[in-house]
């Protein structure tokens, strides 16, 4: 049987001067879904939900600066901070002439998202969180090892680069996949990953990242303001065996989104790649509804 998906398109745009790739599919004049990925991914996370949506939705997947195949200038060159990548982000969405649009929130995805959608609350149709932390309770122990980097970065240098090595970004995807879906993971995605961040400078850019990762925490009570007053549409699927975005993180989207939408997979931090197909099933019903 012949399958009949779209095919995403590999893209390029210039913005600001620097170039961002993309992932695009569907017909433009669809409603659009801005698909936003975490660390240490980029949109290849979302190759196989792009054709799964592509038919109903016209799909954007962005790699942010100095992820995948988008430019990766040096900590020198460029100002990495969660603003400056959500300023790019918002830019490459005008380039592209998308007026409104869903939000798909993973990990860094979600400060990204969440600025975006705070301050254009009437431009945001849908947001889509998957492990995307906007609550305290959402960290667990992974966290503490960061939190003493971003209070010294000199003295805690050395266990935040723990963080970068092959090891733990294998174990981001496998760590909370049940035994029987473990087949599922496919190794390309912490091998691509952590070529990626092996290229030479990339490190210092990861940390640079790591370091500013505070700034998002100082804005999550403006982000729990949007939700209460505007009550985004939102359909919450998160890995109940993350350990890096507790469940908790999840649940605590209720009390801000009572109408939310939760789903709690028996998944880990990466609940695409063993759970993508009832991902893909919950957004286009859910979806469905919250266009209709």
């Amino acid at each position: 049987m012949p399958d009949n998906k779209p095919v995403a398109q590999h893209r390029t745009a210039t913005v600001k001067n620097r170039k961002i790739f993309y992932r695009e599919a569907g017909d433009p004049d669809a409603p659009a879904i801005v698909l936003l990925h975490g660390f240490p991914a980029s949109s290849h996370m979302f190759r196989n939900l792009i054709p799964d949506l592509a038919d109903r939705y016209h799909i954007i997947a962005p790699d942010h600066i100095g992820f995948g195949f988008s430019d990766a200038p040096s900590v020198d060159d460029f100002e990495y901070s969660f603003e400056n990548l959500t300023a790019h982000t918002l830019e490459l969405i005008e380039q592209l002439g998308l007026q409104k649009f869903a939000l798909y929130i993973q990990d860094y995805g979600a400060p990204i998202g969440l600025r975006i959608a705070s301050r254009n609350p009437d431009r945001v149709t849908a947001l889509l969180v998957q492990s995307g932390n906007a609550y305290l309770e959402g960290f667990t122990s992974f966290a503490d090892t960061l939190v003493a980097y971003t209070q010294n970065r000199q003295d805690n240098e050395a266990g935040a680069r723990e963080y970068l090595t092959a090891a733990k970004t294998r174990w981001q995807y496998t760590h909370g996949v049940p035994a029987d879906r473990m087949h599922q993971i496919a190794p390309e995605t912490w091998t691509l990953d952590q070529v990626l961040m092996d290229r030479p400078g990339n490190k210092e850019v990861q940390l640079q990242l790591f370091w500013d990762y505070q700034f998002n925490i100082s804005l999550y009570s403006e982000f729990q303001e949007y939700f209460r007053k505007h009550q985004p549409s939102t359909l919450i699927t998160w890995g109940k065996n993350d350990e890096i975005f507790g469940a908790a993180g999840a649940y605590a989207y209720k009390r801000d989104l009572p109408d939310a939408e939760l789903h709690l997979l028996d998944a880990g931090h990466f609940a695409l790649e063993s759970h993508g197909s009832e991902i893909a099933d919950l957004i286009r019903n859910f979806l469905q509804r919250a266009f209709a």
